[in-house]
Order: structure tokens, then C-alpha cells, then sequence
């Protein structure tokens, strides 16, 4: 590079760069933009301008130009900082492979920048700016933050952000980061926190966001402000600490809106406070280390499944949404902890086949937590009834255990042949399938007041007269009901007319009550 060759700009910068002194644009908002040539500055980063004194510290500090030309430092070590302002690209610069110090622009103009297996020893800023094109960062190596705060990046046919096994060592830092396209890292390391807040990522009908295998060192945040159109993936992510979207709004409408498949969140996961979803929320086999919350949140993906929380393990799990979920939640094989919940805002279909929980918060009646089960669709299903009453006997509600033990044995009846049906309402009837056994001693403080009262009035006839014992209506009634014990009274006399036939009634019913209570009490027994 000759330096007659440089324009009155090209030479400002060419002195500057030895001392890192910045070079602005004349402040005459007419004038047009200094244009400087992507050659010069390719020239001064590769070492072209040496002449500087010991002390100096070079660096390219540019403001409000215009840069023409394809800027190629493609495999090159750049030793100096570059510091770009308001500058505009007329193409993407090339850096891949390429090693520097630091790179930082705010509120250029780019047609892309493509930083492929680039390694940056400090920062990568690129704040404020707008790029027409993709920001390529696939296995780049940034050993600072990456920060990407109000940029806007359109790209809507392809990958707008490509930053796949990319390393950054600090924070990943998107604030109000506005993506047409979508946003991809999956397998990215980040060694601090990904904050997302306030970001908006349009992806109609395709990936969003897809963070597949990502691992996050910190927060990874997309509260307030922040909303998606299309699928968000974080399935196999890891993250240290939390996971929250308060306040966001994920659209993927008919489709999955939130991909979260077997996550690894050492704290909270928080999908609650406003979250609004259209679309399904998919977190099966995600490990949360302390609470699952959807408290207030609105889901709707109507005629499918709304919130699918297969095989999920959390310590606690919020499920107080803003309104009844609109679709199926799929709790299968779930292990949800402490369960906080409100019949107000359960949903009308929800699956519980071999759920578990440790508590429920608010235990409610056990007639109530009943028709909870009974909203799971399908055939009888022994697990959700005995889950329920071992959490009530936790807490010590015994009678609203047996209630729940009743329910269940009631709902299985009704799935029986027509003959075992008779004999489970018989015996529902006489004890509560064991669950009630005081009723067996009204039953039989009934018959026996019923055949007492009867044969005191209508006194049988002595089989022997003269060797019979004197008759006593009360025992003789209770020989007829109580099978095997005799009191002597029911062999000696012989009742005629209708008083041999409620003889033969107490007779059966006796039998009745002996067989149903041995069944139902030895059936209570073994499930305590």
C-alpha cells in the first residue's frame, strides 16, 4: 500500500492507527460519510504502518465511515484492537480462521459478518448494529462476552446466527437482540450467562431458537420482553443454574412452540409470571434441581398436547396456571415432588399414568382429588388411586385414603362382567369393599333388630316340646345370622310360613356379611 494511493481520509486512519488514536467523521451531518477502503484497513491490521515508538499502543478506532470493498482477514493474526462506530459495510468482512484481540462494533451497518473458527482473545461486540446477512460464528473461540445487545440481524431463509460448538468464555449477552431467521448453537459452551431478555426471534413454521446440547454456566434468561415465532430447542441442554421465561410469548401455533427434551437445570425452571404459549411445551425427561413452575402462565394448543411432562424429575412443580390449560397435560411417569395446584385451573384432560409425588400442597377432599384422576381419559388404571392415598396417609388423613381406595375399587367395578359387577356392588354395599367396615355392623344391628322384632311377635314352634330351651327372639335371631357360632336357639325351633322365609332371608344375608367383610377387610389390609 502506497501511501500516495490514500485518500484524506485513508491517511487520517494511517497516522492514527500507530497511537490508537480515533478517527471520527467530520460532524457536518450534510457531508457525505469518509469512505475508507477495506484494503487500507486489512494493510494497517496486517502490520503495513510499524511505525510506531515504544509506549505505543496500536489500535484502529474508526467512526461513521463507509467502508468499501471485500474486508478479507481470512487466516490472519490481528495484534491490535479494532473499535468500529457507526460504520457501513458494503460487504460482510471475512474473518474465518483469523485470531485478534478484540472486536468491537456499535451500530454498523453489515451485509453479514462471517467469523467461522475465529479466535477472539477478548470481546466480540457487536451492539446496536444491523446485519443484512448471517453472523457466522460456527466453532469460533471468543474468550471474553459476546455481546449482541439491541442488533438486528435479518436473515429469514437461512440461519440468521450460526454459532454452532461455539466456545465463549464470558457472557452471552442478547438483550433486545432482534433475529429474522433463525438462531443457532447448538452444542455452544457458554461459560457465564445467556440473557435473552427482551429478545425477539422470528422463525415462522421453522427452528427460532435452537440451542440443541447447549451448556450454560449461569442463568439462562428470556424474562420479561421476550417472544419467539416458531420452535425453541433446548433439548440436552445443561445449564448450572436457572432456566426462566416470565413474561415471554412463544408462538409456533398446531406445532411444538418449546422443545426441552431431557434439560439438566441445576435450579429453577421457570415457565410462569405471563408466559404465554401458543403452541405445545415439551419438557420430557428434563431434570430440574429445584422447581418447575408454571404458575400463571397461559398455554393453549388446542386438540393436542399442551404441556407434556413425561418422565420430568423436580423437587417441586407449580401447575397454578393463569386459566385451565387449553389441550392434554401429559404427566406420565412423572416425578413432580411437592405438587402445587388449584382446581380452578385443572385441565380437562390430564394424563397421571404412574405419576408420583412426594406432597400435594393443597390436599383438598379426597372426593375432589378423585375427579382429578378421573380426568385422565381411558380405562381403569390402579396407580393414580394408590398414589393418592399414600400421599393423604403422609399426611395423615387415613379416612380420606380409604375414600380414595374406594374410589378406585368403584371405577375398576366398572369395567367387570355383568356377575362380578352384582358382587362388588354387593359388596360396596355391605362394607365399602372393606374400606367402611362399620357399615357391616349397621348392616347386621338392622337385620337383627328387623328378625328380633319379627320372632318376638311371631314366636317360632318348639322342634321338641318339653326339651327345647325357653325361647329368646334376640339369640335366635343372631344363630340365624352369625354362621358356625351357634347359641342353641335356631336348631330347636322351627319358624313356619313367613317366618320360615325371613329365617332362610337372615340366613343368606349373614353368609353375605361374613364373606363380604373377610373379602373387603383382607383387601384393605394388604394394600396399607
Amino acid at each position: 500500500m502506497r501511501l500516495n494511493e490514500l485518500n484524506d481520509h485513508e491517511r487520517r486512519l494511517w497516522d492514527a492507527y500507530p497511537q490508537g488514536r480515533p478517527v471520527e467523521a467530520p460532524d457536518d451531518p450534510a457531508a457525505p460519510d469518509p469512505v475508507i477502503r477495506s484494503d487500507v484497513i486489512a494493510a494497517l491490521l496486517l502490520g503495513a504502518n510499524a511505525e510506531h515508538t515504544p509506549g505505543d499502543r496500536p489500535a484502529l478506532r474508526l467512526t461513521g465511515a463507509r467502508i468499501t470493498g471485500l474486508l478479507d482477514l481470512r487466516f490472519t493474526e490481528i495484534t491490535a484492537p479494532v473499535v468500529l462506530t457507526d460504520c457501513r459495510f458494503d460487504e460482510a468482512p471475512l474473518l474465518q480462521g483469523a485470531r485478534t484481540r478484540e472486536l468491537a462494533m456499535g451500530g454498523c451497518t453489515l451485509p453479514g459478518l462471517l467469523a467461522d473458527t475465529a479466535q477472539i482473545d477478548a470481546r466480540l461486540v457487536l451492539t446496536r448494529c444491523r446485519l443484512t446477512g448471517p453472523l457466522a460464528l460456527t466453532r469460533t473461540q471468543i474468550n471474553g462476552d459476546l455481546d449482541l445487545r439491541d442488533t438486528k440481524i435479518a436473515f429469514p431463509d437461512g440461519e440468521a446466527i450460526s454459532a454452532v460448538h461455539a466456545q465463549v468464555a464470558g457472557d452471552a449477552l442478547c438483550t433486545n437482540l432482534a433475529v429474522e431467521g433463525t438462531f443457532r448453537l447448538s452444542g455452544a459452551a457458554i461459560d457465564g450467562e445467556f440473557d435473552l431478555e427482551g429478545a425477539s426471534l422470528r422463525a415462522p413454521g421453522r427452528h427460532a431458537l435452537d440451542a440443541y446440547h447447549v451448556r450454560v454456566a449461569e442463568d439462562f434468561t428470556c424474562h420479561p420482553g421476550f417472544s419467539a415465532e416458531g420452535r425453541l430447542i433446548l433439548s440436552g441442554a445443561t445449564v448450572a443454574a436457572a432456566i426462566g421465561f416470565c413474561g415471554a410469548r412463544l408462538s409456533n401455533p398446531g406445532d411444538v412452540a418449546l422443545e426441552a427434551v431431557d434439560v439438566t437445570v441445576a435450579r429453577n425452571f421457570d415457565l410462569g409470571v405471563g408466559l404465554t404459549v401458543d403452541g405445545a411445551v415439551k419438557l420430557d425427561g428434563t431434570h430440574v434441581g429445584t422447581e418447575l413452575s408454571l404458575r400463571d402462565a397461559e398455554l393453549t394448543h388446542p386438540g393436542g398436547t399442551a404441556l407434556s411432562l413425561r418422565a420430568i424429575r423436580t423437587r417441586e412443580t407449580d401447575l397454578r396456571t393463569r386459566r385451565p390449560i387449553d389441550g392434554v397435560v401429559d404427566a406420565r411417569n412423572a416425578h413432580l415432588g411437592t405438587l402445587h395446584d388449584a382446581p380452578d385451573t385443572w385441565p380437562a384432560d390430564l394424563r397421571l399414568t404412574d405419576t408420583t409425588y412426594d406432597t400435594l400442597a393443597s390436599p383438598l377432599s379426597a372426593t375432589e382429588r378423585v375427579r382429578w384422576i378421573r380426568r385422565s381419559p381411558g380405562g381403569y388404571l390402579p396407580q393414580p388411586y394408590e398414589q393418592l392415598a399414600a400421599a393423604y396417609r403422609r399426611l395423615g388423613h387415613d379416612d380420606e385414603a380409604r375414600t380414595v381406595l374406594l374410589a378406585k375399587q368403584r371405577h375398576r367395578r366398572a369395567g367387570l362382567p355383568a356377575h362380578t359387577r352384582l358382587w362388588g356392588h354387593i359388596q360396596d354395599a355391605a362394607v365399602g369393599y372393606g374400606y367402611r367396615p362399620l357399615r357391616a355392623g349397621l348392616w347386621l344391628l338392622a337385620l337383627l333388630a328387623c328378625g328380633a322384632l319379627y320372632f318376638a311377635l311371631h314366636a317360632p314352634a318348639p322342634l321338641e316340646p318339653g326339651k327345647a330351651p325357653p325361647f329368646n327372639a334376640v339369640f335366635y335371631t343372631l344363630d340365624l345370622l352369625v354362621p358356625i357360632i351357634t347359641f342353641g336357639q335356631e336348631p330347636a325351633f322351627a319358624p313356619r310360613g313367613p317366618g320360615q322365609w325371613l329365617s332362610y332371608t337372615l340366613i343368606a344375608a349373614g353368609w353375605i356379611l361374613a364373606t363380604t367383610v373377610t373379602a373387603g377387610v383382607s383387601r384393605a389390609v394388604s394394600r396399607q
